[in-house]
């Protein structure tokens, strides 16, 4: 049972407890009443009855209060949760056309497979010894094929190659402009078109 049930159910009983109560205070002042009581008991427990009722109706206040707000919340949650799925939706769909967009500029690039492989993983943000570790080889032999990436690609460097894809998602006007005037015509173009 979850915690949202238990404090329901406790709510639950607690109502069913001053309901009777209330009840009995009520019923037990006009049988006072009808048999001749005095007046001081009587509006004792008149009192305690219209006390009593006070706390059931603000209880019952209370808890009609709180399922109104959690079906607002459950609303909510579940306007969230499909957010949340149609945005993963876009992100995959966007992250796909990323890598196919990457894959098409290294093979302008000339990259081997292994050179795809090992670029693909500078670009996640590993390092040689982790792109190594991954690929079941020497970080020496990483690293040339890290050199060959940047030789073919025309960058300085980790970050400028990072910076290649990058540009062009961040500032997509700018960069394409930035590009299409810095990069030869043949990049581009290719570029421009993924």
């Amino acid at each position: 049972m979850t915690p949202v049930q238990q404090l329901l159910e406790r709510r639950g009983l607690v109502t069913g407890f001053l309901t009777f109560i209330t009840l009995f205070l009520i019923i037990d002042p006009l049988m006072d009443y009808l048999s001749g009581e005095g007046s001081l008991h009587i509006t004792i427990e008149f009192l305690m009855a219209l006390v009593t009722l006070t706390a059931l109706l603000t209880l019952l206040a209370d808890m009609h209060q709180g399922r109104a707000s959690r079906r607002r919340l459950e609303a909510a949650l579940q306007d969230a949760q499909g957010d949340l799925v149609r945005w993963r939706a876009e992100a995959q769909e966007l992250l796909a056309g990323l890598g196919q967009a990457i894959d098409r500029q290294f093979q302008r690039w000339g990259l081997s497979p292994a050179e795809r492989d090992v670029g693909i993983l500078l670009l996640k943000g590993l390092s040689h010894k982790e792109v190594a570790e991954i690929r079941r080889t020497s970080e020496r032999t990483v690293r040339q094929q890290a050199r060959e990436i940047y030789r073919k690609a025309d960058v300085g460097g980790r970050a400028e190659l990072s910076a290649w894809f990058l540009e062009d998602l961040l500032l997509p006007d700018s960069a394409q402009a930035h590009r299409q005037t810095s990069a030869p015509e043949g990049e581009a173009a290719g570029w421009a078109g993924s």
